[in-house]
């Protein structure tokens, strides 16, 4: 993870699933059930353990990954909030490539730790409901390992029924996707053309 961030982005990384429903602007109340969320979660398990356990190549996984992104996850939302404050100041254009950037960037980063599952099988346990959505765990059953656990968060409060936010061993997506797209456009000067273009490289 990038170290030597400004101390701009230092107070930017509080409070980091609250920030991407409170993006959401206001909102009906919550008509999301409990199980909804897990229905949403199950299916997107059972696309991620089929791309595990296809036997394609790495290469060819990619694409699967960021469909189940596409398809299962808020990713106009996760990628306002790893933008931070700087989504304000970016153009309708520039916001629309940054979030077509990020959803590549975190199908190739978060594909690669699902493809280290192979051989694995990823259960749905549990659902509880939170302040903004439900929290749904999984457990991902490594052969000769110890158990991974897999949490998402889900909400419907962009229309529809997503997942906003995703832990992978207690690692929170949004926090660190903040942290490490914030230090990407410090490396770029605050330009928000180059970070997409530094964005398409990465992950």
């Amino acid at each position: 993870m990038p170290i030597d961030l400004l101390p701009r982005r230092q107070f930017l990384i509080s409070g980091a699933a609250a920030f991407a429903v409170a993006a959401l602007g206001p909102l009906p109340a919550l008509a999301l059930t409990e199980a909804q969320a897990r229905q949403l979660v199950d299916s997107a398990v059972a696309d991620i353990n089929r791309v595990i356990a296809s036997g394609q190549s790495e290469s060819a996984m990619m694409p699967e990954f960021e469909r189940i992104f596409a398809t299962y996850a808020d990713v106009p939302v996760m990628a306002r909030y790893a933008l931070g404050a700087d989504a304000r100041a970016a153009s309708p254009g520039q916001l629309q490539a940054f979030t077509q950037a990020f959803q590549r960037y975190i199908a190739r980063k978060y594909g690669k730790r699902f493809r280290d599952f192979i051989g694995a099988q990823i259960v749905v346990n549990s659902a509880r409901q939170i302040k903004n959505g439900y929290e749904v765990r999984g457990t991902a059953k490594l052969r000769g390992e110890s158990p991974v656990e897999v949490v998402f968060l889900v909400s419907d409060r962009s229309g529809r029924n997503l997942f906003f936010n995703l832990f992978v061993e207690g690692v929170n997506l949004l926090l660190t996707e903040r942290t490490e797209i914030g230090a990407m456009l410090d490396q770029q000067g605050g330009n928000i053309d180059n970070l997409i273009a530094a964005l398409q490289r990465a992950g």
